[in-house]
């Protein structure tokens, strides 16, 4: 990267090329689930005796009248209640399908890790997270299931989480988009967000809800190098397949599977358990059952990026932590933010630090007093060395945070404070 822009072809690595995980699909037929029974008996007109004549009507006390006012008067608030709890149903029912105005928050997630601290058997694991992964199916240049990829199970309300690239073009061109279930059920999907940056998108199926099983969602934080992982997925079409490995690096910045944006890096968990094309959204899972991380690319030695290339022990997983931030904003608004300093950035040319080579008017490092030629050699005390490492590194922060930087300008260095803006991607 020394000396040029942030460019380059989808999932490159220095070294080895790293590419999305697509894979030609199997070719097989629709075998949707049967629709429930129709609801019970319907009530039908009766015939009876003629109504008796009203009784008299007492007359009430006097005392008994504010007793009469009072309960009106809850009454009135408990349907005022109740007419408001109807608004905010009717409201959700109305909203875009597969969103959720509460974010994850709205929807019922898995947090309690399937297995015990101490497990080491990877059988267990599988036993656990094989009915929560499932295969993904979409169109793809006019091909119908022309593009397979793997997805894990969000929720309860039916959303399945997978790479953006996997149904990218099928999002493009209105195609069709199927999920399989680990026992072959298939059902239609749409698209409720995505991101091409993160390379994430959320899928929802209404009718597939009563049958997907959440994924135990973990903590990618805590991961340690050479700790077990287990890699879940549909490789070259060959569904509910398992693979394990361990942890062979952490914060590994590495570009995602799509090629609209050229500077999509990520903060990537490095693993040499066996991913291959076909295993692109699909969950890695520490050793508790928890997903800590979503398959995204490998890095090859050969074949150009092409379907034919495969693993060599170098896959990335994108973060269960980004997985979060940008499932949450595409359940609340259909669409994923991320952060911004605004200014275009070189990698310097002694290979230390960043070098500012463009400032935007009306950016948030134009308004923190960034200029050209300022060399960014740490974000927050944490240094960055080139380009990609300053990307991943802001990217690990939230629209609208503070970050400092400490900046060469000439022979001085200064610290300069930036609120991050957003961008739709």
């Amino acid at each position: 990267m020394e000396g040029s822009r942030v460019s380059g072809p989808p999932s490159q690595v220095p070294g080895a090329p790293a590419v999305p995980l697509g894979a030609p699909a199997p070719s097989s037929g629709w075998a949707g689930a049967p629709l429930p029974p129709a609801g019970g008996p319907r009530a039908v007109p009766g015939y009876g005796y003629p109504p008796a004549p009203p009784a008299p009507r007492a007359k009430l006390a006097k005392g008994v009248w504010p007793v009469v006012c009072l309960v009106s008067l809850l009454l009135g608030l408990l349907g005022g209640a109740l007419g408001a709890m109807g608004y905010d149903t009717w409201q959700d029912e109305n909203t875009e399908p597969g969103r959720s105005r509460d974010g994850l928050a709205g929807v019922e997630t898995q947090e309690t890790p399937p297995l015990a601290k101490d497990n080491k058997s990877i059988e267990a694991v599988a036993a656990k997270l094989l009915p929560s992964t499932v295969q993904i199916i979409a169109d793809f240049e006019g091909e119908e299931g022309g593009a397979t990829g793997s997805g894990f199970v969000l929720d309860r309300q039916g959303h399945v989480v997978t790479n953006n690239h996997v149904i990218e073009d099928a999002a493009k061109k209105d195609g069709r988009i199927r999920i399989v279930l680990h026992d072959g059920t298939r059902f239609d999907a749409t698209v409720v967000g995505r991101s091409t940056v993160y390379d994430l998108a959320v899928l929802y199926s209404k009718d597939a809800a009563d049958e997907l099983i959440p994924a135990a969602m973990g903590d990618s934080a805590t991961l340690q190098v050479g700790e077990g992982v287990v890699a879940f997925g549909s490789p070259l079409g060959l569904t509910s397949t398992v693979t394990a490995g361990i942890v062979s690096a952490l914060n590994r910045p590495v570009t995602t599977g799509g090629t609209d944006d050229l500077n999509s890096y990520i903060n990537a968990i490095q693993t040499d358990a066996a991913i291959n094309p076909g295993n692109s959204g699909g969950p890695l899972v520490n050793l508790q059952g928890q997903v800590i991380g979503v398959n995204s690319a490998i890095a090859t030695t050969g074949g150009g990026g092409s379907s034919e290339s495969g693993n060599i022990g170098v896959g990335f997983a994108i973060p269960v932590e980004q997985v979060r931030v940008t499932a949450d904003q595409i359940l609340k608004d259909g669409e994923a933010q991320y952060p911004v300093i605004g200014a275009q950035v070189i990698t310097a040319d002694n290979g230390e630090g960043v070098r500012i080579d463009k400032v935007n008017p009306g950016s948030a490092a134009d308004k923190a007093g960034l200029k050209k030629d300022d060399v960014v050699v740490a974000i927050d005390d944490q240094p960055v060395s080139d380009s990609p490492s300053l990307i991943v590194a802001i990217r690990s922060y939230l629209p609208g945070e503070k970050v400092t930087l400490t900046v060469l300008r000439g022979d001085d260095e200064r610290s300069i404070d930036v609120t991050l803006d957003s961008q739709v991607g």
